[in-house]
């Protein structure tokens, strides 16, 4: 009888038992109603131009022609400007091909799979992280074309692309170099037209607005990009569809892009690359760095047009704690390297890793770990994630340390092949050198000319994460 009355409690117990209501963060902050947000939002790409905006632009489009240069003279004089030579053949070139490749990893995350799981943070950021992928694609497919040297040869029938030449030549489908031209146009053409299909709307609200203002060349530009929207029911219907099938289509990809790219080490046969954990830490690794990225670029944002109402704190404390999740995946995964290798008992990869640690560019592996492991550690204080100036400086820490990662890879394990007669230190030119922090200004341009002409954020999707827009009132159904 005492075990019947233990296993089934009496009623009035569990009357007193109240269940504690956890309040959800307010992704809008003080009680803004719909005409603010879209007052706050079109005022940005409405208003004069700014004189930072014009500065920035200045210094960035400055800094771009160092690639465009460094480019020409390639082109003109030959890939040997460059600083890859025996036994490092792959430097910079594919350094920065794959560091610029995981920087854009953020923005489709963003917008696929937290979308997908309905996380309704992501509507502050996520166009604005969308649009950092399509210029990271941008700045990365400069190098694996350019590095061939004869450009020309890259574009032609029967190299790159999948057409036969004259002579019945044909790609090796085998090579992971040919996935690549696969997954990253693939990742590409979605992107644009994921991040294209969410402007839709917002386009239309531009053209309709410059059509009442008097503006008529702004409105038939807007216009023409809004594809005649008009914002019927069927039109959000298709819409939404349209998004939720992209959303679908972009979050394999997420995962299959940096997957493939970590093909291009893991199916050789070189120690320090042929390991099984390469995919996997790869696209850790590029979300790790790609939300890094996102918060470099939203947090001045966010002071300069007074955006602390859209870009919480809530939505800081959650990238900061993505960014440390990630963070921690890739410490995971440089401590069972060197665990994978002991336990291998293959002496060729135990050397690869100790001289990495400790060998000519031990410099680089320790400044890979310190912005790597040591730094994300920082966001488990949440007053280090309430500090937005700090968390921007640990923001390029993470960027810093990404670059580095992809440094240590492909160089110290070329650096030390098989044979120690072929040995080399590697250092980059200086045309490899200003090409590099040239794609930086590339970078910087396109954003500029983002936030100055389209809306940095979806004003619909904000919208729909305020109470106004709660079809159910106070009641919170």
């Amino acid at each position: 009888m005492g075990a019947h009355s233990s296993d089934h409690p009496a009623p009035a117990i569990l009357s007193e038992v109240k269940p504690v209501t956890i309040p959800r963060a307010e992704l809008v902050q003080h009680h803004h109603d719909f005409h603010w947000i879209t007052e706050k939002i079109c005022g940005i790409v409405e208003g004069k131009t700014p004189v930072w905006w014009w500065w920035c632009f200045g210094l960035a489009a400055i800094i771009a022609s160092f690639t465009l240069s460094g480019l020409v003279y390639l082109v003109s004089t030959g890939v040997g400007v460059w600083g890859h030579a025996n036994p490092v053949n792959w430097a910079w070139d594919i350094v920065n091909f794959v560091f610029w490749i995981g920087i854009g990893h953020a923005g489709t995350l963003i917008s696929a799979i937290l979308c997908l799981l309905r996380q309704k943070w992501r509507t502050s950021i996520n166009r604005a992280a969308e649009a950092m992928t399509i210029f990271a694609v941008v700045c990365a497919a400069i190098f694996p074309v350019f590095h061939v040297g004869r450009i020309w040869f890259a574009v032609m029938p029967g190299y790159l692309f999948p057409f036969p030449n004259s002579n019945g030549i044909w790609q090796n489908f085998r090579s992971p170099l040919e996935w690549d031209v696969f997954a990253v146009s693939t990742y590409g053409t979605v992107s644009v037209l994921f991040w294209y299909i969410g402007l839709i709307p917002d386009l239309g609200t531009l053209r309709d607005r410059f059509t009442r203002a008097g503006n008529l060349v702004k409105a038939r530009i807007y216009g023409f990009f809004a594809m005649g929207w008009r914002g019927s029911n069927r039109q959000w219907s298709n819409y939404e569809m349209a998004y939720l099938i992209l959303a679908g289509v972009s979050t394999p990809l997420v995962l299959s892009v940096h997957t493939i790219v970590s093909f291009d080490f893991a199916v050789s046969l070189l120690p320090g690359w042929h390991t099984t954990i390469f995919p996997p830490y790869f696209v850790a690794g590029a979300i790790f760095s790609g939300f890094g990225m996102v918060l470099t670029l939203m947090l001045p944002l966010r002071a300069i047009y007074r955006l602390e109402d859209l870009i919480t704190q809530y939505h800081i404390d959650c990238m900061c704690k993505i960014v440390l999740a990630t963070g921690t995946m890739v410490g995971y995964a440089y401590s069972m390297e060197f665990f994978i290798a002991w336990y291998g008992a293959n002496p060729y990869e135990g050397f690869a890793f100790i001289n990495r640690a400790f060998g000519h560019y031990a410099w680089a592996y320790w400044i890979m770990i310190g912005c790597n492991v040591i730094t994300p550690q920082f966001f488990w204080f949440k007053s280090i994630r309430n500090n937005t100036t700090l968390v921007w400086v640990l923001s390029i820490f993470v960027n810093v340390g990404m670059w580095f990662e992809r440094f240590v890879i492909i160089v110290t394990s070329l650096a030390r092949d098989f044979l120690p007669s072929s040995w080399g230190y590697y250092s980059p030119s200086i045309v490899e050198i200003f090409t590099f922090f040239g794609t930086f200004g590339v970078f910087s341009v396109l954003f500029l000319l983002f936030i100055r002409f389209v809306p940095i954020m979806p004003m619909s999707e904000v919208k729909a994460v305020i109470p106004a827009a709660d079809p159910h009132g106070s009641d919170k159904h």
